[in-house]
């Protein structure tokens, strides 16, 4: 699967932040301050803490979801919260979209790249491109970047994990 470089990115800042430790969200967002306009505060307050946490919420939702429906109805939910005001730049020495204003806040940038990095995946590429991990014990999102749509772990890391433990499981029958 291809789709542009600013666009993955902010898919996987949306994938990333549906597997965050939420009590752990300001070192999240200093870890990802790429993706914020210089000089943005990356504090939030109690109650933004809690609409981050939300939007973090319907990402999963959106991953977890089993009908075209259902994605398309949590994904409208978490477009309704975003704020976009694209603009191109070339900061960064290659010309690409920003999708949020460079004066919003640090969770109106947030919440407005994750939605629109997540809808750019789901109407291009397809409700099923998103899923939660096969392998028992993790419950992380990932999108599906394979050429066929197969992908059903995380990581290498939970795939193999997966493919010993079946593999012992057999040799003891």
């Amino acid at each position: 699967m291809d789709y542009d470089t600013y666009g993955s990115g902010a898919v996987e800042l949306a994938i990333e932040l549906a597997n965050a430790d939420l009590d752990e969200l300001v070192s999240f967002l200093t870890a990802h301050e790429e993706w914020f306009s210089p000089g943005t505060a990356l504090t939030l307050s109690p109650g933004e803490a809690g609409r981050a946490a939300a939007t973090a919420q319907l990402v999963r939702a959106v991953a977890v979801a089993e009908t075209e429906d259902d994605v398309l109805a949590r994904l409208n939910e978490l477009l309704a919260l975003a704020r976009p005001r694209p603009y191109a730049t070339h900061h960064d020495g290659e010309l690409h979209l920003h999708y949020a204003r460079p004066e919003a806040p640090a969770l109106e940038q947030l919440t407005t790249t994750v939605a629109m990095g997540l809808s750019q995946v789901v109407v291009q590429h397809g409700w099923r491109r998103l899923g939660v991990c096969s392998a028992e014990g993790c419950d992380d999102v990932y999108v599906d970047t394979s050429r066929n749509a197969s992908r059903r772990y995380c990581s290498n890391t939970c795939a193999s994990r997966s493919t010993v433990a079946a593999y012992r499981a057999r040799q003891k029958s």
